[in-house]
């Protein structure tokens, strides 16, 4: 146990309960991609309240705290924001109500269901044992409250809005995510963590008609089923048995009424990949097939492709990550495993790419433990709800304390041992 958890440890009667109560007014109080401005002034004042250089509106929304404290490596942790177009289904008593408009102006329901009001929890319980224990620590902090991971944008908001420029290179950049998994346990993984994401709207143009004369019409709604099925083969038939890929056509959108054959369709996509080379032959390939089924079908003109969100691998610095391991080893014990690779995608490496510093990034589970153990033991741990199921909701106890105590643990590396070096 290093000097910050001893300090967790010694605050936790009274800082647990502070951080319980922040949590689930975060959750009950979400707030869509680059919209944060109530979660951006909770955490800009707390920060300001401990000693802090608050600086706001960084990327549209976010905030960066600055603590100097002496000589020594600077450290950046992150948390993210926003909160997702999901109407909640928890039955909590502190679940969202929230409805609120889109970037497209439609009415959604919006809900934590990725655990961002958890991360955000965590960061501020950091900054608070960080300021108020600074005989145990040495350097820089720099505490980053992200806006809009869930589109994509929110890293490179941050780093358009001046990061690189404003404030201290860091040293390391450390983050971590609550995901499916026994409430209490730490996953790292040094290498590729987080798949490459890649989403993109197909629009397909055709020849309108009435249903009752085909042959007058170029139909984009064949076009896009034809479209769709073909997409699938890239996976079974482009791509190595043993590289991993996974293209998910979520959305075909196409037409009014059934007697009426429309003139265009579209879809939207969703790429993973975990392999630059492979990234790269999906959306060639992903290209291709629609130019080819809309020539097929001799289409009036060749399809629209337009670029949704785009998430770079999360490849961890091994070097840091070794290092990290064995103080998560040395903290939680059995508790701190080796994890596989996720399919889910971030844009937290985005700031590593910039700055040309070494990150990590890392799982906290937050499924009830005999939950998990039992689902296991079935073999239906997929059966639970995950993140961005409208039933996704980490048990509070102990996932905020082992996600602070891992923050915490990590941060220590660099703050509390002059020696160590940056990784990398």
């Amino acid at each position: 146990m290093n000097s910050l958890t001893s300090a967790l440890d010694g605050d936790a009667k009274e800082l647990l309960p502070e951080l319980e109560a922040i949590y689930k007014d975060l959750h009950r109080n979400p707030e869509l991609s680059m919209q944060e401005t109530r979660t951006a002034g909770i955490v800009g004042d707390f920060l300001a309240k401990e000693g802090f250089e608050v600086s706001r509106q960084v990327g549209v929304t976010g905030v960066v705290g600055v603590l100097k404290n002496g000589a020594g490596p600077t450290v950046m942790l992150r948390a993210d924001m926003d909160a997702l177009p999901v109407t909640e289904d928890t039955g909590l008593p502190y679940a969202s109500t929230v409805r609120a408009k889109d970037e497209d102006g439609v009415d959604v329901g919006v809900g934590h269901a990725c655990g961002h009001d958890m991360h955000v929890t965590w960061l501020m319980g950091a900054a608070r044992l960080l300021s108020r224990h600074r005989d145990a620590w040495k350097g820089t902090l720099l505490a980053v409250f992200q806006p809009g991971e869930e589109v994509g944008r929110g890293a490179q908001s941050m780093i358009d809005g001046g990061m690189l420029e404003r404030f201290p290179k860091p040293d390391i950049i450390l983050g971590q995510h609550v995901m499916v998994g026994e409430a209490g346990t730490v996953g790292y993984r040094s290498g590729v963590i987080l798949s490459a994401g890649d989403s993109i709207k197909v629009k397909l143009f055709g020849r309108g008609s009435h249903g009752s004369q085909p042959q007058t019409s170029i139909d984009p709604v064949i076009m896009a089923a034809s479209t769709t099925l073909r997409l699938q083969t890239i996976v079974s038939r482009e791509i190595a048995p043993l590289d991993s890929a996974v293209l998910t056509v979520g959305a075909l959108q196409a037409g009014t009424k059934e007697n009426i054959i429309p003139d265009d369709a579209t879809l939207k996509l969703n790429i993973r990949t975990y392999d630059e080379d492979v990234r790269a032959t999906m959306l060639s390939a992903v290209k291709r097939i629609c130019c080819a089924e809309c020539a097929a079908s001799n289409a009036p003109r060749e399809p629209e492709f337009t670029k949704l969100s785009t998430y770079p691998l999360t490849r961890n610095d091994v070097e840091a990550t070794e290092t990290v391991a064995r103080s998560f080893e040395a903290q939680f014990g059995e508790r701190a495993y080796e994890t596989k690779p996720a399919g889910a995608s971030e844009d937290f490496s985005v700031f590593g790419r910039n700055w040309k510093v070494p990150y990590v990034f890392w799982f906290i589970g937050g499924t009830d433990a005999q939950v998990f153990r039992k689902a296991v033991q079935a073999k239906q741990v997929n059966t639970i709800p995950n993140n961005h199921s409208p039933k996704f909701a980490p048990v509070i106890n102990p996932t905020l304390k082992t996600g602070l105590e891992a923050m915490l643990t990590a941060a220590s590396v660099w703050l509390c041992d002059g020696k160590q070096k940056p990784a990398g």
